[in-house]
């Protein structure tokens, strides 16, 4: 070999060497970690890139194939169950105290609150959130042993609040509610109790991938408020300046409005008269439904612009609670019909990411080329569909249809993306004990 390169010229050995620079390089990166990560980040961004410029997710509108007939919101008849929904895990006392809580303070903090940032790791707002809550009861635990549950799969775009709710129940010593239709005065009084509390919301953050402005789902611990000043104090682990960030009642309600103002508290089991004393109606699961749909439906009348489709779609989801897959179905019709009226700059179009309510909707009311499509859209909106739900539920509605094979494809693309994702590997075996190659 030596002797080779002495034949060489010096431009021939200036060449050599260069390519051989360039391969140490390359190697380099390929085994230190850091810099592998690094290009892997570099190299997604720019197939992101690429593949949002080809097919921009806000121009693609979901149609429902044959929407129900318009309904009046607000005479909707009583919704009565028909069908078993599931997976939709509950959990926590439905006991409703009768004595009055004492009247509020102007100002609560719960100053021992952790800040626990989501950075380092690929889209952990859902563990770090909720590891802020558990530590401040004591939990010993890491972010990290969260993730792991919940989120296996690290690129997994989405954990949902139930998600949270049952790894608190089934791994911790804790006990977690999940309640929707939440108000200011309801997170005040559980503050003011002693409880940090998670809530999800929607907020429109700059995409580094595109340079650009666009919706999506977010959690936040609120840990006290101001009246004073009219302010929440929560920690946003997003944020640079996250701890201690406050947020206008008025801002974080917008923001909380597009997840049905859905909230979620730890607490020991000890605890439970004391916080569901502070709930007062909200104690009840069944309840905050009920509370949840009259928000929505005041809502519906008197909002505009992307406020109304949320108010539509919360209205869908109240009822796909109470189990009036019909009557939501018609609902989310609407609220999609009003979606395509939107700008494309200020659209939702991650929403079936967090939300599967017209998921429910449209298979339990036999409306299966809806699921497929509807998730076959959702799953379009990202050049990265790891979104195990749309790929179950999907599959749920191929098998309605008569495509089998489609149907396990799918249960096996939602268990790799979700390694053991229960309702994709219940699915699996209800196809005959189907395995994945």
């Amino acid at each position: 070999m030596l002797s080779l390169i002495n034949k060489l010229s010096k431009k021939q050995k200036i060449i050599f060497g260069s390519l051989g620079a360039v391969l140490l390089v390359v190697i380099v990166a390929l085994v230190v970690p850091p810099i592998r990560e690094r290009l892997a980040y570099r190299w997604d961004e720019l197939t992101t890139r690429i593949y949002f410029a080809v097919a921009p997710p806000e121009k693609s509108v979901f149609v429902p194939v044959k929407p129900a007939a318009t309904v009046e919101i607000a005479t909707l008849p009583a919704p009565t169950p028909t069908i078993e929904a599931t997976p939709v895990p509950t959990s926590g006392p439905t006991s409703t105290p009768t004595v009055e809580p004492t009247p509020l303070p102007d100002l609560a903090e719960l100053d021992k609150v952790p800040y626990i940032d989501q950075h380092g790791l690929w889209n952990y707002c859902a563990p770090s959130n909720l590891a802020m809550q558990l530590t401040f009861w004591g939990w010993t635990g890491k972010r990290t042993d969260i993730g792991a549950v919940v989120k296996p799969m690290d690129l997994d775009k989405n954990v949902m609040p139930y998600e949270l709710a049952d790894y608190v129940n089934a791994i911790t010593d804790y006990k977690a509610i999940v309640r929707m239709g939440g108000t200011e005065d309801v997170i005040k009084k559980v503050v003011a109790a002693g409880f940090p509390v998670l809530v999800e919301k929607g907020v429109y953050f700059p995409e580094a991938t595109r340079g650009r402005v666009s919706w999506m789902g977010h959690y936040n611990i609120v840990l006290g408020y101001d009246d004073a000043k009219k302010q929440f104090i929560t920690h946003d682990s997003f944020l640079p300046d996250g701890k201690f960030k406050r947020f206008s009642y008025d801002e974080l309600k917008q923001q909380w409005r597009a997840f049905d103002y859905t909230f979620l508290i730890v607490y020991p089991q000890d605890k439970w008269d004391a916080l569901a004393l502070a709930l007062g109606p909200y104690a009840d699961e069944t309840e905050s439904y009920t509370l949840a749909q009259t928000i929505a439906t005041d809502e519906i009348g008197r909002l505009t612009g992307v406020d109304h489709f949320f108010a539509l779609f919360n209205r869908g989801t109240n009822l796909v609670k109470q189990q009036d897959f019909t009557g939501a179905a018609a609902v989310y019709d609407q609220a999609y019909q009003f979606y395509a009226s939107l700008p494309e700059q200020i659209r939702p179009y991650r929403m079936t990411w967090y939300q599967t309510g017209p998921y429910f909707a449209y298979y339990y009311a036999g409306r299966y080329q809806d699921v497929v499509n509807l998730a076959t859209t959702t799953l379009a909106s990202t050049n990265e569909p790891y979104l195990e739900e749309s790929y179950y539920w999907r599959a749920l509605a191929e098998t309605m249809i008569g495509q089998r094979d489609l149907a396990i494809k799918d249960l096996c693309t939602s268990l790799t993306d979700h390694p053991n994702f229960p309702p994709s590997v219940s699915a699996l075996k209800d196809l005959g004990g189907s395995t994945c190659k």
